[in-house]
């Protein structure tokens, strides 16, 4: 399966170069054209689904040890002090292009090239119970 307009399906197809770090049958990981730190990848199924939801359980899992070797190798190997996992779903939450992927972002202690900004203010028992009853329903 394969998107004829999606950059990430042309990479997957040798289209367009990539500078690729890992390759197995179903995914691939690349590095970030545009990185946010040194070692910026990108790790997608070889075949295109628009978002998280629509990925079949085998290749989730096959998608997220991907995910967790190449972390480990970038940990290893850059020498980092850590990394963050970003996935974006739909426009609203910053996906660009649409083709599930998962951002492996190196990260050293100080730097100030990605932060997530974290509420200091804590949810009451009540919006939490709100929300809790819309998830359950």
């Amino acid at each position: 399966m394969s998107d004829e307009n999606c950059i990430f399906c042309k990479i997957v197809n040798d289209e367009i170069p990539s500078k690729i770090v890992f390759e197995n049958s179903t995914t691939i990981a690349f590095l970030d054209i545009h990185p946010i730190s040194e070692g910026h990848t990108i790790v997608i199924p070889k075949n295109h689904y628009k978002t998280l939801e629509n990925l079949p359980d085998n290749e989730i899992n096959t998608l997220f040890q991907t995910v967790r070797d190449v972390a480990s190798l970038i940990y290893k190997r850059l020498q980092v002090g850590g990394y963050n996992i970003v996935q974006n779903n739909h426009e609203a939450a910053g996906q660009v292009v649409n083709h599930a992927h998962i951002h492996i972002i190196p990260r050293n202690k100080g730097d100030q090239r990605f932060k997530a900004k974290i509420p200091k203010s804590q949810a009451s028992e009540e919006e939490l119970n709100n929300v809790l009853e819309k998830l359950k329903s």
